[in-house]
């Protein structure tokens, strides 16, 4: 019999070989690549341990978890063939990059992941453009938001001033892992709003957690009936929209939506 570690490398090559072009999965996928944090994840199973509290455990947050698990052989054709015959969907989801391994007796743990990167990666300009045309695009359709209808309502513009207000409320809750319209000061959107230095007749906040692009967070809003009526309030003519990044923060990914109507 091979030496544990032999075997963990075949298992890494097995799934890898499975993936290739050429594989008996029929896929063109990249080879995934071994990270110790998640060979420690299957190995916390083999102990019992679930999934969730061995993801939590881990050093490194990670997404789209999926984990496959077998008892046989672990190199030839056969077991090639079973591996196939059972996972191939899971082995070739193209959100994955990233595996890990354990084997014990007969056992075999294979975790898939994707290390956890939540930065949309945008610059300032990137969301200004983008928000703008998703947000003015939403506007100009009346539309439901819960058992509310609403008509279409005015576009709006961007504020930089307003921009100011929305920036310090995303860097602060992902800096202080929160999410509340209420910061840690205390302070309230409007009372940032001013503290901007925007002199409102009328304002709102949005906030968003954990979507990735400004596509997922205006469609979160859309869904919530406040967040939506808020959206398409008519008094508003100008808005602003910031997001900041923690890794280490319960979302990830924080933003924040203000809504504005100068004096």
């Amino acid at each position: 019999m091979l030496p544990v570690q032999a075997q963990t490398t075949e298992l890494v090559q097995l799934v890898n070989r499975l993936r290739a072009p050429g594989g008996a999965c029929g896929g063109s996928a990249p080879p995934l690549v071994r990270r110790d944090s998640l060979d420690t994840v299957a190995a916390q199973l083999a102990r019992g341990v679930s999934l969730q509290a061995a993801t939590e455990r881990a050093t490194e947050r990670m997404d789209a978890v999926r984990v496959l698990s077998f008892t046989g052989a672990r190199q030839g054709r056969e077991v090639e063939a079973l591996v196939a015959s059972r996972f191939c969907a899971q082995l070739l989801d193209p959100r994955l990059s990233a595996l890990g391994v354990h084997a014990q007796g007969p056992q075999s743990w294979i975790v898939l992941a994707e290390p956890y990167a939540p930065d949309p990666g945008l610059s300032p300009q990137q969301v200004q453009q983008r928000m703008l045309t998703l947000v003015n695009a939403a506007r100009a359709q009346a539309r439901d938001c819960g058992p509310t209808r609403h008509a279409a309502a005015p576009a709006v513009q961007w504020s930089s001033t307003l921009e100011l207000a929305a920036r310090g409320h995303a860097n602060d809750m992902a800096a202080q892992d929160y999410f509340s319209h209420t910061a840690r000061d205390g302070s309230t959107p409007a009372q940032r709003v001013a503290r901007a230095g925007y002199a409102y007749r009328l304002t709102g906040e949005n906030i968003a957690g954990g979507q990735r692009t400004p596509e997922d967070a205006v469609a979160g809003w859309l869904r919530s009936p406040g967040h939506c009526a808020n959206l398409m309030h008519p008094g508003y003519r100008e808005m602003a929209v910031a997001y900041a990044v923690n890794t280490q923060a319960k979302l990830g990914v924080y933003w924040v939506q203000q809504f504005g109507t100068p004096r």
